[in-house]
C-alpha cells in the first residue's frame, strides 16, 4: 500500500468514525437537532483567493531585483565561456588557465546565488501560504458558525452533496476581505 493510499484510508476512517459518532449522538437523543455537516475545497480557495494572487505578485516584485542579478551573472558567465572557446587556442597557457579559473569561480558564485534565492523564495512562499491557509480556515469557521454548521471537513472527500459545499461562501467572504487581509 502506498503512503498516499494509507493517508487516504486514515482520513476516510476518521471521517467515517466522526460521522458514526455524530450519528450515534444524534440517535441517542431523539430531541436533538440534526447534525449539519459541510465541506470546503481548500485547493480551490487558495487558487481563487485574491489574497493568494496578491502574495504571488508581492513575491514576484520582491524577488525581481535578485532575478535580474542572476540573469546578468548568467550572461557574464556565458560571455566568459564564449571568450574561452573562441580565444583559448591563441592565449598563453597562463591566460587561458586564469580565464578558466574565473569561469569556474563565476559558476560557483552563480550556483550559490541561485540556491540562496530559491531557498529564500521557498521559505517566504511557505510563510505566506501558511498565513493564507490560516485566513481561509478562520473565514471557513466564521461562515460555518454563522450558518449553524456542526462540522466542516476539508476536501478531498469521497463524496459530498453540492448543497453542503461552503467553498463559494468562503470565497465570497475572502473577496470581500480583499487582498490586503493577507498581510501580517
Amino acid at each position: 500500500m502506498s503512503v498516499r493510499t494509507g493517508k487516504f484510508l486514515f482520513r476516510s476512517r476518521h471521517l467515517l468514525f466522526a460521522g458514526l459518532a455524530l450519528a450515534g449522538v444524534a440517535g441517542a437523543q431523539p430531541t436533538a437537532a440534526p447534525v449539519k455537516i459541510g465541506y470546503v475545497d481548500i485547493r480551490r480557495l487558495v487558487d481563487s483567493s485574491p489574497q493568494w494572487a496578491e502574495v504571488q505578485a508581492k513575491l514576484k516584485r520582491e524577488f525581481a531585483p535578485r532575478d535580474e542579478t542572476i540573469r546578468a551573472d548568467d550572461a557574464k558567465l556565458a560571455a566568459l565561456r564564449q571568450r574561452y572557446e573562441r580565444d583559448s587556442a591563441i592565449m598563453t597557457k597562463d591566460d587561458a588557465d586564469a580565464l578558466k579559473r574565473e569561469i569556474d569561480a563565476t559558476e560557483r558564485a552563480n550556483k550559490r546565488l541561485k540556491d540562496e534565492a530559491r531557498t529564500e523564495l521557498n521559505e517566504r512562499g511557505k510563510a505566506e501560504s501558511n498565513r493564507i491557509l490560516l485566513l481561509i480556515q478562520d473565514t471557513a469557521i466564521e461562515i460555518a458558525r454563522a450558518q449553524g454548521y456542526d462540522l466542516v471537513v476539508p476536501s478531498p472527500v469521497v463524496y459530498a452533496n453540492p448543497r453542503i459545499d461552503l467553498t463559494d461562501a468562503v470565497l465570497q467572504r475572502l473577496r470581500q476581505l480583499g487582498a490586503g487581509s493577507a498581510k501580517p
